[in-house]
């Protein structure tokens, strides 16, 4: 049974109660509260903050809390609820940064690939930029792109083109990143600097592992799924290595000072 201490207690409510509302209300928390790149239109301050307590789905707020709950209250009880909450804000905040990092990238690229289509429209052009940028294809997408294919003079159709590719990009900069994945994966890489031989037995399969090695497995899959990343992948991958990082530097630090 696990033992629950005030801030996580706090956390894991504050979450679902989140969640809830959302369900509850029918209202689509994530477009409000979820986290905008800075350069879109529908970004709001708060924004930065309030994206840690929204969820994509019910499966992504379980294994989230789960996380906070397994690993949270050894790291609570270990430094005090005040430290404790300053280290999970911090990495959530940090895991955000890493990501709108790397989102102000790849936007650049896109808006540079957006600006040179614009300029010289054509089929193979098109079909490579949406292959790039576009992720998972709708059935209206498809079908444009078979009736570009076979059409690729026409006027009409490179004129929808460019309005298809100004509106992919427009759509890019307003998807909303949320969840406290980011705090949690900083959770799990403290639990593993701190407890580093402490046992933990998987749930699949179920056998014993260290808590260092369970931190460097997490790790090296999260290089790997950014390494193979594809359009149609939406999870933020750089925001757990993000959470990851500042967990580090934030430990190092502490310890370094004698804080901990």
């Amino acid at each position: 049974m696990f033992q629950l201490t005030p801030v996580v207690r706090n956390l894991l409510l504050l979450n679902i109660a989140v969640f809830a509302m959302g369900a509850l209300l029918e209202v689509n928390i994530a477009s409000v509260l979820g986290l905008r790149f800075p350069g879109s239109s529908q970004f709001e301050f708060y924004q930065i903050l309030t994206h840690m307590f929204v969820h994509a789905g019910f499966g992504h707020i379980f294994s989230n809390m789960l996380a906070l709950i397994v690993f949270g209250p050894a790291l609570e009880m270990y430094w005090g609820g005040r430290r404790f909450l300053l280290f999970y804000l911090i990495c959530g905040l940090g895991a955000s940064a890493c990501y709108l990092a790397v989102e102000a990238i790849e936007l650049y690229q896109f808006q540079n690939a957006v600006e040179t289509y614009l300029q010289n429209p054509h089929f193979a052009a098109f079909d490579r930029l949406v292959a790039d940028f576009g992720g998972i294809h709708s059935g209206r997408l498809s079908a444009f792109l078979d009736d570009f294919s076979n059409n690729p003079d026409s006027y009409e159709l490179i004129a929808a083109s460019k309005q298809i590719v100004m509106d992919m990009y427009e759509n890019k900069t307003n998807i909303p990143m949320v969840g406290a994945s980011g705090a949690v994966f900083g959770i799990l890489m403290a639990f593993g600097m701190m407890f580093p031989n402490v046992e933990l037995i998987l749930l699949f399969p179920p056998i014993p592992v260290k808590a260092k090695y369970l931190v460097l497995f997490y790790g090296i899959y999260e290089i790997y799924s950014v390494m193979r990343a594809a359009p149609t992948d939406n999870v933020a991958h750089f925001a757990h290595l993000g959470g990851m990082f500042f967990a580090f530097i934030l430990i190092r630090r502490w310890r370094q000072r004698g804080e901990i």
